[in-house]
């Protein structure tokens, strides 16, 4: 995932996060994901996107972050 923050430099930051931790484990259920996925959230935090498990598809992750950075009218 690090290439999305090459791809949209300065607006994007990427990281991972251990999803088998069991600290983590009510966050991972919340999101709907049985052991992995990506989100996108906003700076505050809030959920703005997410594909659980094997359905993460990068051209549709890559959209949804364009659609996110587009200025709003």
């Amino acid at each position: 995932m690090s290439g999305l923050e090459q791809e949209f430099p300065g607006k994007v930051s990427a990281r991972t996060v251990e999803a088998t931790d069991p600290e983590r484990a009510d966050e991972i259920r919340g999101l709907g994901f049985a052991t992995h996925g990506l989100v996108i959230r906003s700076k505050d935090g809030a959920v703005l996107f997410k594909q659980p498990d094997h359905t993460v598809d990068i051209s549709t992750v890559e959209g949804a972050i364009r659609q996110i950075l587009a200025p709003k009218t």
